[in-house]
């Protein structure tokens, strides 16, 4: 019986031979290498106030003779008061608001993560549990589009098998590839379980293997002092990968931002993977937040330019950075008040938004130094990345320098105590002027774990 079976395996792998032997090759001359697109552009994605209503609404009331936690009482409430446009939205309503809209309009959305119906920071709160019975109730999956009935949502508490449940994701959004299909990890590193999905299928799926997918990966990041394992999501790993056009690499840094970004993701007539790094403490910190009418109209904006300099000609330094960071510097400043120094905020890597960045930069006649500033060690996160990007579009009397931690094999320290003398050592070293001048001499001594502006 088994030579019967090795006899039919192998007449299996004789004719798949002859079979690829009688294929010919597609090309038969070199192709010219595809340009990389400019990534400054601006879709309309507001969503409808009826919509949001809709939607607001449904997360906020709880169903008759649900025995809800007392704990979500309040947060309930919360979600009321920001669906009226009472108090400023945070993260985990912008992302209901994107997906209620969606669903409303005729989007079928799959969500899938090791605690996505809770959010690995209690943020989310898609699903909840009645007390008495343990029924769960999902609000959002209870919407429905008249025109298109598999329009629904669906959240899923997927096993820590990162890999097996990527790879299911990533081929669930090829098959459907007009749904948005989020898979979440649990903390960005999360994806080094799935490293081999990532570099093998999402990163080259239209390559190698001419398949177009908008699988979307959301990956908590962020320098919070929680030690190596729960700092980084690897941002360098996927700008390394991205050429030809394959990924959108972003790092929002407002939940109205984050809105736009997800409805940006079905509204594009391209279709290609979305990569976001997610943030955790900015899931409620006060200045990260945004109003309900940020979400009615406008865009996701791959730039962001600092809106609270009143005289453009006073600025000498621009210092340009990337996700949570930014409010570190934007504290700093406050408490100064220098209107020499402005923040603009690169919310998308790839596709690189290089006219927008030149027009910013330009629109500061007096600035000198462009300082690119990142939490992460040099030899990670974004500054290899950008670096010579930024030296094509900067005005050629502006100086690009770097401000941030030296190279390190780790991605973070194991101290909360180091960790936050680094942070403030970064924050120092790109925002303290102590002359009108802005030059080297006025940068901040630093420690050797901070690689001082101009390494």
């Amino acid at each position: 019986m088994t030579g019967k079976v090795v006899e039919k395996y192998e007449g299996i792998l004789s004719r798949a031979k002859q079979l690829a032997s009688e294929v010919k090759p597609k090309k038969t001359s070199l192709e010219p290498p595809v340009i990389d697109e400019d990534g400054s552009n601006v879709l309309k994605t507001g969503a409808e106030a009826v919509l949001l209503k809709i939607a607001a609404e449904k997360i906020s009331l709880v169903p008759d003779g649900f025995q809800i936690n007392p704990k979500m009482v309040g947060q309930l409430a919360r979600r009321a008061k920001m669906g009226a446009g009472e108090v400023p939205m945070d993260w985990g309503f912008a992302e209901a608001m994107a997906v209620g809209s969606l669903v409303l309009e005729g989007t079928a959305i799959r969500l899938s993560g090791q605690d996505s119906g809770r959010g690995t920071f209690s943020q989310r709160h898609a699903s909840m549990y009645d007390t008495r019975s343990g029924e769960r109730w999902s609000p959002l999956t209870e919407l429905r589009n008249d025109k298109n009935a598999k329009a629904r949502f669906y959240v899923y508490d997927s096993s820590l098998s990162e890999s097996g449940v990527l790879g299911f994701e990533y081929g669930y959004s090829v098959v459907c590839p007009n749904d948005l299909v989020m898979w979440e990890a649990q903390f960005g590193d999360f994806a080094n379980g799935a490293q081999v999905i990532i570099d093998q299928y999402i990163a080259a799926s239209e390559d190698k293997w001419q398949q177009k997918c908008r699988l979307v990966m959301l990956l908590p990041h962020g320098y919070e002092g929680q030690g190596p394992e729960h700092s980084s999501s690897r941002l360098e790993r996927f700008l390394q990968l991205c050429a030809e056009n394959n990924l959108q690499v972003c790092y929002p840094t407002t939940p109205a931002q984050y809105f736009h970004l997800l409805r940006r993701q079905v509204k594009q007539d391209i279709v290609r993977p979305l990569v976001v790094m997610t943030p955790k403490s900015l899931l409620r910190l006060p200045a990260a937040s945004s109003t309900i009418d940020e979400l009615v109209d406008g865009g996701f904006q791959p730039v962001i330019d600092d809106a609270k300099i009143e005289d453009r000609s006073a600025v000498k330094r621009i210092a340009l950075c990337s996700g949570k960071v930014f409010y570190d510097l934007e504290a700093s400043r406050e408490e100064s008040n220098d209107g020499r120094v402005a923040l603009v905020r690169l919310e998308q890597f790839y596709p690189f938004p290089a006219e927008r960045l030149k027009e910013i930069t330009a629109s500061y006649p007096n600035a000198t130094q462009l300082f690119w500033t990142q939490e992460e060690p040099q030899n990670m996160g974004g500054w290899t990345f950008v670096e010579g990007r930024l030296r094509n579009i900067k005005p050629e009397n502006v100086e690009l320098r770097y401000v941030g931690r030296t190279p390190s094999a780790s991605p973070a320290t194991g101290s909360y105590a180091i960790h936050e003398l680094e942070q403030k050592q970064i924050v120092d070293g790109a925002m303290i002027v102590d002359t009108g001048e802005i030059s080297a001499a006025s940068e901040p001594e630093v420690s050797e774990k901070i690689a001082p502006a101009g390494a």
